[in-house]
């Protein structure tokens, strides 16, 4: 057999067809626009030629002879009337004119210039290997020329009307056009060399060719016909666009020929240029877009290519799949985490290919016997000559049953323990496609274990989801190795548990595991073998009168022996000093050696998204199949149990009692009482203002504050009113569902609704609603809901609310857009980042982006909550498992660890030393904890290979989707507006030059920074101050020629302004000023400067830093510190008193 020789691609080389090449690639010159005459054959020379391809299967092509399957192709060719512009290519053809001289071709730079720029590309082309494009941008950029330095011609400017219109502005002549013909002459006349100079390659794509003379025609594999039910043949789009193309150039051939009219030519070129342009672009801006009959806009060559519908995104780099199946999914706690249950009818169409080996033959042959309608059966055999033989048309299928030989393969129906992959869209991070194990079930719908649901993002509210079944040994393989679901518990975003319990689970965890839980012998049975277990009962916790266990022993029996924790439960209050043991809560919790000593379980022990839990540990120090069956077992038992107990939450549950709805009513009519003053206040303008704000907007925020207080306070009330006895309490309080703001709402009082962060304004005119008096600003009147939503809303209520609740929904969608936007571009940017064998970070090109990932080259799913190590964690658990002895030596510490620091981090080997100092263990204790942090140092270490920027790029996506989309205050200073969540996060990835709300802190030097006076002074002289903040009105007299400045007291004073600074300022306009009666009067020396000299007066600038527009003085930390709205890093570091090295800014680009 002769070999075949293998040759490497060196390189792909995009450039332009000339029109020889064009023709040349052509097999026919399409000339008339018909497709098929009366019979249905294809029109010689028309656009549907048999030498272009067949597109009926018993055809063959004229051109290469093959049938429709095997004939690849062929192009056709249509000569133009005259040249016509590439509009894709009209922004290089510009570039070229500008650049190059109008009567001799070369570029319009001298011999001088031209040897400068030859020798800067050289040394870029020696240094980098190649010429990046900005290079050649800057170049054309330079170029700047009234003369031509090699024939001395005049350049005139040229005007570019977009989608493909030249023109030439030539003094005293105006605006001449430029036409396709004098466009190409121009470029024919432009040298190699100078070409080679503005980044061409001549040999590949001389600039002429960007002017069509030749148009290639597509073959009819690129668009083919359909026949429609009623036998009407229907042509595609780019057919369509090409008949257009071939009759105008028909009509402008033959009305050449026959010497008509320049005006005829020229409309009907254009009106070629037009067909053409829409032919390669249908969106092209300037010009209405090609329409069918119908209206639609035509989907031409541009169209088909781009965006998320276009040829490269929907079908190359993703596509649809065989051997996949989609239903609506629902919870199944039976199962165990990794496996999926499939429906039977799923399960009877997707088949996995089986080889038959001397070993499965007879079963096989069962299979083949049974075939697509009985299960478990078969639906194809493949011989090993590659011929599939379809079991549905086969009658006797016991013949071919025992036809089967080793070699075959049978693609038999999916049974138990076949592997598959299963994921939810949007497919967010690694985790949203993972492999699991079916189990074929009945009904319709596909099974889900539910601790399962986090890093899906699923929940079963008519949710659906893939399920994929990989085909050849080798997926089946990877898919057991690398995505099973135990292996992906641990995410990559944060190091801690993704999977674990949620909702019931925890409920149930925590009812299971507190002190009054004891269980009689026949629950313990019964819960244990629910749960799977197999060894022997513990001893009863109580004898008398009957043996019963406590659920924290029962527990116990499923954490692995070695297991030594302790933390404190999310049902903990936070008490100011911890009683530990003694918690009246139990919220202390304590494992040792795998036995719950103390605590109850919930959240934070067992649940999903919480590192450094119960169940993290168990990963980390037991492995994932330990952690996967412990998961399997506990959810078994604790859904058997809170069904065997019950728990509802019931509408009782939400009542409150008398005493707490009299306190509920105090606080109202106190907060009421409170806003009643605020509005008197606001209406005599007694009203405090707020720094850098005004008087109205001062008002909204105190009562935004005390409205907020109003629903925090009865909310506080109906929280203590419950006991951990109500469902509702036991849910929040666990961390299984909700939180005590739903329960006020609920139970006590809605609250304020907002629209943009702000109470309801709009609507009619000074009022929210016709129900109430213009200009009300009562709570009630501006969206505030004193029901709860167990007594229920009025009508007001209920539509301010739906008001507040649209706003929610609306904010959904638009965060969703943005944020799956933002991921795709971060996956873009970082996609061909991964890490290499060397432990570097490298990019496609082989270019170091980072020397060791992360610093540590640890990865962060192998990682403790990323660290690569939990030192004090794994000190602890050596204080209780090593014998006492003699305490190492600080000296012996020192020497031990220096043997390893090369193998470690500096800052591994510093916890580490500090720890083991504190921890005063023996030498032997050393030895094990250095050794079981080299250990652990080592497994945590990244796989090389790992696509790291993918993983970044999805851990900083993923969570963007959550984020909350507005612009909510700031670190409780009401007072200033700051870009948080998402925007911010969009502002930051963009890299934006300033960001939408820039902000500063600003510290002051020791001497100013105690007193509140100097500080303020200090922000006197930073705030940026106009003449017109400092006004009340600004007008102008018309009587007296003048402009008149009422100045405002209070603004003056709350700026540290005086007259006459204002006087001296006013001077530099020119004017002569007087001042008289707190007016500032302005007179130009011409009248009819009046009108620009207005706007000049309002902006005169008077004091402060430019860019800051508002400043807050607040206290921090024993000290005055000032916040700005604006930023002017710069300037506002030259204010005396500004303390340089501490004051920041968000806006430093």
């Amino acid at each position: 057999m002769e070999e075949v020789a293998h040759k490497v691609i060196d390189e792909i080389r995009f450039g332009v067809l000339s029109p020889e090449k064009i023709r040349k690639l052509s097999v026919a010159e399409i000339q008339t626009p018909d497709t098929y005459d009366e019979d249905g054959a294809p029109i010689t020379a028309g656009l549907m030629d048999g030498r272009l391809g067949t597109l009926e299967p018993r055809q063959r092509c004229k051109t290469c002879g093959n049938t429709a399957i095997r004939c690849p192709g062929h192009f056709g060719h249509i000569e133009l009337a005259v040249p016509v512009v590439h509009v894709e290519f009209t922004k290089i053809i510009y570039d070229l004119l500008k650049v190059t001289c109008r009567n001799c071709g070369r570029i319009l730079l001298s011999d001088e210039m031209i040897n400068k720029v030859r020798k800067r590309i050289e040394m870029v082309r020696r240094l980098l290997g190649e010429v990046p494009n900005g290079v050649y941008k800057r170049i054309i950029q330079e170029i700047r020329a009234k003369q031509c330095p090699h024939c001395g011609a005049p350049q005139y400017k040229v005007i570019f009307e977009k989608p493909t219109k030249f023109s030439e502005e030539i003094p005293g002549s105006g605006s001449q056009p430029l036409t396709p013909s004098m466009i190409r002459e121009r470029l024919e006349r432009i040298p190699d060399e100078d070409l080679e100079l503005l980044g061409f390659n001549p040999k590949e794509a001389r600039p002429e060719w960007m002017i069509l003379q030749v148009l290639p025609v597509p073959p009819v594999y690129v668009r083919p016909s359909i026949t429609l039910e009623s036998g009407i043949r229907s042509e595609d789009d780019l057919t369509h666009k090409l008949v257009d193309i071939i009759r105008i150039n028909q009509r402008l051939k033959e009305n050449m020929e026959a010497g008509a009219p320049t005006l005829i030519i020229q409309d009907l070129s254009e009106l070629l240029q037009y067909h053409v342009t829409t032919y390669f672009n249908n969106e092209a801006s300037g010009i209405p877009p090609a329409r069918h009959r119908s209206g639609r806009a035509l989907k031409t060559l541009s169209q088909r290519l781009k965006g998320k519908e276009g040829r490269f995104r929907s079908n190359l780099s993703g596509k649809r799949v065989d051997f996949s199946a989609r239903t609506v999914i629902s919870p199944d706690p039976n199962l165990d985490i990794n496996e999926v249950g499939v429906p039977l009818s799923v399960a009877m169409r997707l088949s996995v290919p089986e080889k038959v080996t001397e070993w499965n033959i007879e079963e096989m042959r069962k299979l083949v016997i049974n075939g697509p309608e009985k299960y478990p059966g078969a639906l194809y055999i493949i011989r090993p000559d590659g011929k599939r033989i379809r079991l549905e048309f086969v009658v006797d299928r016991s013949k071919l049953a025992e036809a089967l030989e080793p070699g075959f393969i049978v693609e038999r129906h999916l049974k138990n323990g076949d592997i598959a992959i299963f994921n939810r869209q949007p497919s967010l991070h690694r985790m949203s496609i993972m492999a699991h194990y079916v189990r074929v079930l009945p009904y319709k719908t596909f099974r889900l274990h539910l601790c399962v649901c986090p890093p899906y993002n699923a929940d079963f509210d008519g949710d659906e989801m893939n399920l994929h079944i990989p085909q050849s040994e080798e997926a089946r393989t990877e898919a057991r190795l690398l995505m099973q679901v135990q292996d992906q518990i641990l995410s990559p975003r944060f190091g801690g548990p993704i999977i674990g319990a949620i909702r019931d689970f925890i409920t149930a965890a925590y009812l299971f595991t507190r002190k009054s839980n004891y269980l009689t012998k026949d629950e313990v049975c019964r819960l244990l073998i629910a749960a799977g277990y197999e060894g022997e009962l513990p001893k009863p916790a109580i004898t008398k009168p009957q043996p019963m266990w406590s659920g924290k022993q029962i527990f116990s029996l499923f954490l692995p022996k070695g297991l030594n924790y302790v933390a404190k439960a999310s049902i903990c209050v936070g008490c100011p000093v911890c009683l530990k043991e003694k918690c009246p809560y139990d919220a202390y919790v304590v494992v040792k050696d795998g036995e719950l000593i103390q605590g109850v379980i919930d959240k934070r022990s067992i649940g999903a998204e919480q590192s450094e839990s119960l169940f993290h540990r168990i990963i980390k120090d037991f492995g994932t199949d330990a952690a996967r069956e412990f998961l399997n077992k506990i959810t078994r038992l604790l859904k058997l149990f809170i069904t065997m107990r019950g728990f509802t939450y019931s509408y009782d549950e939400l009542v409150l009692s008398p005493k707490a709805e009299k306190k509920i009513k105090r606080t109202m009519e106190k907060i009421e009482k409170r806003i009643s003053e605020l509005i008197e206040s606001y209406r005599n303008g007694t009203l405090p203002r707020l720094p850098g704000q005004t008087l109205q907007d001062s008002f909204e925020i105190y009562v935004m504050n005390e409205l907020a207080k109003a629903r925090d306070e009865s909310g506080k009330i109906a929280d203590q009113d419950f006991t951990l006895e109500n469902a509702g309490i036991v849910m929040t309080r666990t961390g299984a569902r909700g939180s005590s703001l739903n329960i006020g709402q609920m139970s006590a009082c809605v609250g304020q609704q907002a629209v943009r962060g702000k109470r309801i304004m709009r609507g009619y005119f000074g009022r929210a609603l016709p129900h109430f008096k213009p200009g009300d600003p009562s709570p009630k009147a501006r969206g505030f809901v004193y029901s709860s939503y167990q007594k229920g809303l009025d009508p007001i209520e209920f539509f301010f609310h739906a008001m507040g609740g649209r706003e929610g929904l609306v904010d959904t969608a638009v965060r969703t857009q943005q944020s799956g936007y933002m991921q795709r571009r971060l996956i873009n940017a970082l996609e061909h980042l991964r890490l290499e064998y060397d432990g570097t970070v490298r990019d496609s090109s082989g270019d170091i982006i980072q020397f060791r990932y992360g610093e540590d080259g640890v990865d962060p799913a192998k990682s403790d909550h990323g660290k690569a190590v939990n030192v004090a964690q794994m000190i602890e658990q050596l204080k209780i498992t090593m014998e006492k002895g003699e305490t190492a030596t600080v000296e012996f510490i020192d020497e031990r660890l220096k043997e390893v620091e090369k193998e470690l981090t500096p800052l591994l080997v510093k916890e580490l030393k500090n720890n083991l100092k504190k921890a005063k263990l023996t030498r032997e204790g050393v030895e094990k904890a250095i050794k079981l942090t080299l250990e652990h140092y080592k497994r945590s270490q990244m796989e090389p290979g790992e696509a790291v920027g993918v993983v970044a790029a999805q851990s900083i996506g993923e969570p963007g989707t959550q984020m909350t989309l507005r612009t909510f205050h700031y670190a409780g200073v009401r007072e200033q507006n700051v870009t948080l969540g998402l925007p911010r996060l969009i502002e930051i990835v963009d890299a934006r030059r300033v960001p939408s709300t820039p902000i500063m802190t600003i510290y002051l030097t020791k001497k100013y920074r105690k007193s509140k006076e100097a500080a303020t002074k200090i922000a006197r002289k930073i705030i940026y101050t106009k003449l017109e903040d400092l006004a009340e009105e600004i007008y102008e007299d018309p009587m007296a020629e003048e402009i008149i400045v009422e100045l405002s007291e209070t603004m003056m004073m709350d700026r540290d302004v005086t007259i006459e600074e204002l006087k001296t300022k006013a001077t530099i306009l020119g004017c002569t000023v007087t001042v008289e009666d707190k007016k500032l009067h302005i007179k130009p020396k011409k009248v009819e400067n009046i009108k620009k000299l207005l706007d000049k007066v309002s902006a005169l600038p008077i004091k402060g830093v430019p860019g800051i527009k508002r400043v807050l003085v607040s206290e921090e930390n024993g000290e005055w510190v000032i916040r700005t709205d604006g930023s002017n890093l710069p300037r506002v570091l030259e204010v005396p008193g500004v303390d340089t090295s501490r004051t920041t800014t968000n806006n430093f680009l």
